[in-house]
């Protein structure tokens, strides 16, 4: 373990391999335990990095509350990567943070909301993009052309009184110097991209229109008809049906592969993002309490909220004559949350430790981090 002076020295990662390299000779990779703090995971050249993001919202003032209240934060020092190509799939329960935290990187946030931390975007044109310095015009160019997002309820993002055809090339027009015949060519054949048959008939239609899964491909057309690097999908299956969630799961897997498109895929189904996640983010209480490879994550959880979250889901040798495993408890809201660890009130492992001070990440293995030292104790 290093001290604590040479935890608060500046972080390189080729330092960190070679103390790795010293640290675990002789030792069975799934021995070593090493704190390591949030804010210093290491990574190689992401295509975006997040670090210590923190996002706030002031409490309203009721007329009980003469002075104004402090703010509460709906994320809290999350650090996360995204390589290029690569999927990441963030997890956890409603009021986790995942939207939040998707909207922060778009630019989406409400005034009122107070963003501190760094999120960066290698767009291979020069020096790395500060998206939250990023002035609002430049901005607005950056998203939708270099990265670009998936609603969550197509029904609601979609204009109702524009065909879906004209609201794709607007779209293009927003980012491109071309004509309009132009643009909705272009839109046409991102309806062709996403397998919607007819595309040129179906590109005059309304969203009423149109049935669930469709709505949900013309809002994925949408999102790819710029070719942005980045893909953020959130919830993009949650209001479909097991059938057609598959299909757009198959979809979004294809035009991954084809256009080389990294994504970040929130979804609170565990299930769903064993299916198009190489790696996996557990959020709860606006805090990354796991990250790892999607194999250590679904094989081998290493926190007690995704062991319990695991447990929660029914497969075929499920034994019906039980109830289902459950998590006891609800999340605690915001503007109440514990002083320690979040899961704390929830946690069968928890000790008098846990509700004093938020532990930090414990690399378990490597490459995967979990935030409880109770069942990862660290190595001395």
């Amino acid at each position: 373990m290093p001290s604590p002076e040479e935890r608060s020295q500046p972080f390189h990662p080729e330092h960190s391999r070679e103390h790795s390299r010293k640290d675990r000779a002789g030792l069975v990779p799934e021995l070593v335990r090493e704190v390591v703090p949030a804010d210093t995971i290491p990574l190689v050249r992401p295509l975006l990095d997040v670090r210590d993001l923190t996002i706030q919202f002031p409490q309203s003032r009721g007329s009980e509350q003469p002075k104004a209240a402090a703010p509460v934060a709906a994320v809290s020092s999350l650090s996360f990567s995204i390589a290029a190509g690569e999927v990441l799939g963030l997890v956890g329960e409603s009021g986790s943070g995942k939207s939040i935290t998707s909207l922060a990187i778009m630019g989406l946030l409400p005034p009122a909301a107070i963003v501190t931390g760094k999120i960066t975007f290698q767009n291979g044109e020069g020096l790395p993009t500060h998206l939250t310095t990023l002035p609002p015009d430049q901005l607005r160019q950056f998203r939708g052309s270099r990265i670009a997002m998936i609603f969550q309820e197509p029904m609601t993002a979609l204009n109702p009184v524009m065909r879906v055809g004209d609201q794709i090339a607007e779209a293009v027009l927003a980012h491109h110097r071309v004509s309009k015949s132009e643009a909705w060519r272009q839109a046409v054949e991102g309806m062709r991209n996403v397998a919607i048959p007819d595309p040129e008939q179906r590109a005059r239609s309304y969203p009423h229109q149109l049935s669930g899964g469709m709505r949900q491909r013309v809002m994925i057309a949408m999102a790819i008809v710029n070719r942005p690097q980045l893909l953020i999908a959130d919830e993009p299956t949650t209001a479909l049906d097991v059938t057609i969630q598959q299909q757009i799961l198959d979809l979004l897997n294809d035009l991954r592969h084809k256009f080389g498109l990294a994504m970040l895929f929130i979804s609170h189904d565990l299930a769903v993002v064993s299916h198009v996640a190489d790696r996996v983010a557990v959020m709860y209480a606006g805090n990354l309490v796991e990250l790892g490879a999607k194999a250590d994550i679904f094989h081998a959880p290493a926190h007690p909220y995704t062991q319990g979250l695991l447990r929660a889901i029914p497969t075929l040798e499920t034994d019906r004559a039980l109830p289902l495993s459950t998590i006891e408890g609800t999340v605690p809201p915001i503007a109440q949350l514990p002083p320690g660890c979040p899961f704390e009130p929830r946690c069968p492992h928890r000790i008098a430790a846990c509700a004093v001070q938020l532990p930090p990440l414990i690399e378990v293995r490597p490459e995967h981090w979990a935030r409880c030292p109770v069942v990862n104790p660290p190595r001395i």
